[in-house]
């Protein structure tokens, strides 16, 4: 069994000062940061671009785990890959060659994702699973923070598990969206290895991140 991490999403850090707030996600024992990129088309708001990564890039050595949920996807890849993210995951609905995009990713060095809405079923990637890196599987519709954790996707995530384990592939499994202290263990037991969170961190506890940060690991 692959080893918890945690994701923290700084959508849900001040972000008046998210260089120190992902000081602090790192000084608290997170795994990597999570940056939630939306350009108000392909989902209903508008959050942060290259330019500011690449500011953030300076303030930790941590993997930047980027989620970009635009449309068209492929012609910015090399924009976020050159800010500072080390993983970039995208959504098959966001490119017209989900193939060619994922060859791109590689050829600049970095991991890569493939995003499934909670509508989006994994047969739409099945024959890439082979060639990439990591699996988001969201548990919300994307576009906003604090939603409701939606339990439907935890049969998928089990599906890609059954997969994983059947064709000894070693893609990562993350699920991003309403992950708490409640059903952070039924991810984990259905396959997931890596949790996005953000309200939990950042709010919970009084905001101590790093509590609440190994409350998820350990649960």
């Amino acid at each position: 069994m692959k080893k918890i991490q945690i994701s923290p999403s700084i959508l849900a850090a001040d972000f008046s000062q998210l260089g120190i707030e992902i000081k602090r996600l790192e000084k608290a024992g997170a795994d990597m940061i999570h940056v939630d990129v939306m350009d108000g088309h392909f989902v209903p708001n508008l959050t942060i671009g290259p330019p500011v990564i690449k500011t953030l890039r300076n303030y930790t050595k941590l993997p930047f785990d980027v989620h970009l949920m635009i449309k068209p996807v492929h012609k910015y890849i090399k924009d976020y890959a050159e800010a500072g993210a080390d993983i970039i995951t995208i959504h098959p609905e966001a490119t017209e060659d989900l193939k060619n995009s994922i060859k791109h990713i590689q050829e600049l060095g970095k991991k890569v994702g493939i995003s499934l809405n909670p509508e989006t079923k994994t047969d739409v990637i099945k024959e890439f699973l082979n060639q990439i890196d990591l699996v988001l599987i969201m548990s919300v519709h994307p576009g906003f923070g604090g939603q409701k954790f939606i339990p439907e996707v935890v049969n998928k995530i089990k599906e890609l598990k059954n997969i994983q384990s059947k064709e000894n592939l070693r893609f990562d499994i993350e699920v991003d969206g309403g992950i708490d202290f409640n059903n952070s263990k039924l991810v984990i037991n259905a396959g997931a290895n890596i949790l996005v969170s953000g309200t939990t961190i950042f709010k919970n506890n009084n905001g101590d991140i790093k509590k609440n940060i190994e409350t998820l690991k350990l649960i």
